[in-house]
């Protein structure tokens, strides 16, 4: 199995380093399979010090979307080999620096990896369980949503739009919103995802969910971010309230045929 992580970056000279470590460093040996790690960072031109980080991670100059992998990448100390850096010349939104990484991804299976240090990539290989023993294509790790950290308004916000998903879609959810959905990249790119920020979350879900999967959640550790979030809970959760509505007739287009579907159900792994 191959997997590829996808990481949008704007602004995190103060986590991203740390961050495509920690996914390098993950222990998969709890996997029961072999699984090579392909790394996509995509700089949505920050303005920090983010670039000159990731193009010393990457031991060269960032790709241009479209453009493929750099040649003449040096090596070093700091360099991590599976590591491709893709740079918009233009800040274009989380969604567009998703889909920029989908397009370059070469992994059987994708997953999205936030820059900042909310998500820990510890809990990958426990998401990758249910996908290697048969049970799911779709794996969701669920954050608690209790509040902390002072999140009252912004957990609040996620489990009411986790319930609206529930009702339209049948589904029995606990975190519509999070970060980490694993699922196989010939299905996203099914998706041909439209969202451009926070709101491709409902798309990809209810696009799972009306193409027939089955998504499996994981519990997984959440730490919530105290400042500097990007997330506007009135910027944001109108238009995910938007697209879950818009995507509620929404009918695949094509079909992956190596991928079984399932029933619409979730189930806590």
């Amino acid at each position: 199995m191959k997997l590829s992580v996808l990481i949008p970056v704007y602004n995190e000279q103060t986590s991203v380093e740390t961050i495509v470590r920690r996914v390098t460093a993950m222990d998969l040996a709890s996997v029961a399979t072999p699984v090579e790690l392909e790394l996509i960072a995509v700089d949505d031109c920050s303005t920090d010090g983010t670039q000159a980080i990731l193009d010393r991670l990457h031991g060269a100059p960032a790709e241009v979307p479209g453009a493929g992998p750099q040649s003449g990448r040096t090596g070093g100390p700091d360099t991590v080999g599976a590591l491709r850096v893709i740079r918009h010349p233009v800040n274009r939104g989380k969604g567009a620096a998703i889909q920029t990484a989908l397009a370059a991804a070469t992994g059987d299976f994708v997953i999205i990896q936030d820059a900042d240090f909310e998500y820990d990539p510890a809990d990958i290989p426990r998401l990758l369980a249910p996908v290697v023993s048969g049970k799911t294509a779709v794996v969701y790790g669920a954050r608690p949503l209790d509040g902390s950290g002072g999140r009252w308004l912004l957990d609040f916000g996620n489990r009411a739009l986790t319930w609206v998903t529930n009702v339209i879609y049948g589904t029995r959810l606990h975190d519509m919103e999070t970060c980490y959905k694993l699922l196989p990249t010939a299905l996203l790119r099914s998706f041909r995802l439209e969202c451009l920020r926070f709101d491709m979350e409902p798309e990809i879900t209810a696009k799972v969910v009306r193409s027939g999967y089955r998504i499996i959640e994981v519990p997984i550790d959440y730490r919530p971010r105290t400042g500097g979030k990007k997330l506007s809970a009135r910027k944001d959760g109108l238009p995910a309230l938007q697209a879950l509505v818009r995507y509620r007739t929404w009918r695949p287009t094509e079909t992956v045929a190596t991928i079984p579907t399932t029933d619409h159900a979730t189930a806590r792994g």
